[in-house]
């Protein structure tokens, strides 16, 4: 007798056991290295932002993995674990490395067919890849479109917004910290081969471009204004 095959392999509390993994495992990276980890210098590579854009990379894959007709639970869970070596390997290396922590976990949790494993575990493999999108499996290609995007739109300026305050940068180089996110969102729409990613992305960019917009119409005042007033 063959081995039956769950049409969808992961139920709902199996999701939540990965979340939970991954959110310990990116904690543990940060707790295991001494001098508070790789890129921890900034606030937002920590293991919690780390671990909110996952969600983020895991929510946007889905969406476009069911309206490409990609597999969306070898999708969704990909992006779960594309990034979980990210805070304890080298960029060049951390989507192999977070490929084998995802084969350790779906083998010794669950009785996962080996055809899902090894698709969810090429997709985080791939995700890295920096050429033509087409020449990846649908399932990575909706994971890497997603990726790109969670950093444009309000959440890209924001981070941005945030880097600044960091760098202790006046709100007069808000502007050019701006035009960043809009040049990552126009180089997205330049990498991204669906139309649901592409329809996401243009109108993300939207967005960015209105928020620079209102930004540039107040910023040309600025001259005018008491260097020394104080916001109430």
């Amino acid at each position: 007798m063959g081995v039956e095959i769950r049409e969808n392999p992961v139920s709902e509390e199996e999701f939540e056991e990965m979340k939970q993994f991954v959110h310990d495992y990116l904690e543990a990276s940060v707790e295991n290295e001494e001098e508070g980890g790789r890129m921890r210098w900034y606030p937002w590579h920590s293991a919690a932002y780390r671990y909110n854009h996952i969600l983020n990379v895991a929510e946007l894959a889905a969406e476009i993995a069911e309206q490409e007709g990609a597999n969306v639970d070898v999708t969704r869970v990909a992006a779960l674990f594309h990034d979980i070596a990210k805070l304890e390997a080298d960029q060049d290396v951390h989507a192999e490395e977070g490929a084998r922590v995802t084969r350790e976990f779906l083998e010794s949790h669950g009785d996962y067919p080996e055809s899902f494993i090894e698709q969810v575990c090429q997709a985080v493999r791939d995700h890295s890849y920096q050429g033509d999108l087409n020449d990846v499996p649908l399932e990575a290609r909706c994971l890497m479109e997603a990726d790109l995007l969670d950093k444009v739109g309000a959440n890209g300026t924001t981070l941005m917004l945030l880097r600044m305050g960091y760098e202790a940068r006046t709100h007069m180089d808000a502007n050019e910290m701006v035009g960043r996110v809009l040049k990552r969102g126009e180089d997205a729409v330049s990498r991204v081969v669906s139309d649901t990613a592409e329809s996401i992305a243009h109108q993300r960019i939207k967005r960015v471009k209105w928020f620079k917009e209102w930004l540039e119409s107040e910023i040309s005042d600025m001259d005018e204004l008491d260097p020394d007033a104080e916001f109430e």
